[in-house]
């Protein structure tokens, strides 16, 4: 018995921290309205004072490991609480936003605030951390969330409603950590919202408030010490503030 306590807790451990290190490519799957199932990869090395032997490699089995163990781990495993609901919520709910351009003659500098349009929590309950395995010197498992049939109506509303799709790529350090995977994920929003209204907005307004939807999976690895991710979305366009004009 003991043994069996002592290898299912190597699983949880496992699954745990596979997420907590770094995100990995997401590749899109028809099976995005429904399910979303994210492949998740983390290099061994990342955190040198975590060794499995191999025995303890070749114990390791699919688990369904939702976070219960915690301990020496409960930096990673706080971070991915964060980091796994914010992108989810993303693609399920989505966010609200408020975004500012760069004025120079103005003396204004570049701002976007995003909130939650549906509080996280409430598809936290609902995310599955399962089958973590160990090749080439990662550790691998996979994210999953299924939606409910309201969802899944709330996402094929914003897929046949004529809303625009919009994307970018963000960067940000990786030296900032699981932090950084979030600044990665805001800079790219701030680049596919600038990027769409340039073309559509002849005079640089104010303030340009919305609501977006992650429309697929997003793509995201590391590129020359920064994350890099990819994301894009479907654009609900809100209320476009001008400048008074003296």
């Amino acid at each position: 018995m003991e043994r069996n306590l002592q290898t299912l807790k190597r699983s949880l451990l496992i699954a745990v921290i596979c997420f907590s290190f770094a995100l990995p490519f997401f590749a899109q799957t028809p099976s995005v309205v429904r399910n979303i199932r994210l492949p998740l990869w983390a290099e061994l090395d990342a955190y040198p004072g975590l060794k499995l032997s191999d025995g303890e490699r070749d114990s390791t089995a699919d688990s369904d490991a939702d976070i219960e163990d915690e301990g020496q781990f409960d930096f990673p495993v706080s971070q991915m609480r964060k980091i796994a609901p914010f992108i989810i919520n993303g693609m399920v709910y989505g966010w609200n936003f408020v975004y500012v351009p760069y004025d120079k003659a103005r003396g204004v500098e570049e701002y976007l605030e995003i909130t939650e349009i549906v509080p996280a929590d409430v598809i936290r309950g609902g995310i599955h951390y399962t089958s973590p395995w160990i090749e080439n010197n990662n550790l691998n498992c996979w994210v999953e969330y299924t939606r409910t049939d309201s969802q899944v109506q709330s996402y094929n509303l914003w897929a046949s409603i004529q809303n625009p799709v919009i994307a970018g790529i963000g960067y940000a350090s990786v030296e900032k950590g699981f932090e950084g995977i979030e600044e990665a994920a805001r800079e790219s929003l701030k680049a596919a919202i600038r990027n769409h209204y340039r073309k559509t907005i002849k005079n640089k307004p104010k303030e340009i408030t919305g609501s977006v939807l992650i429309r697929k999976f997003p793509t995201l690895g590391i590129d020359s010490g920064r994350y890099v991710i990819n994301l894009d979305f479907f654009l609900e366009c809100g209320r476009i503030l001008e400048y008074s004009v003296y």
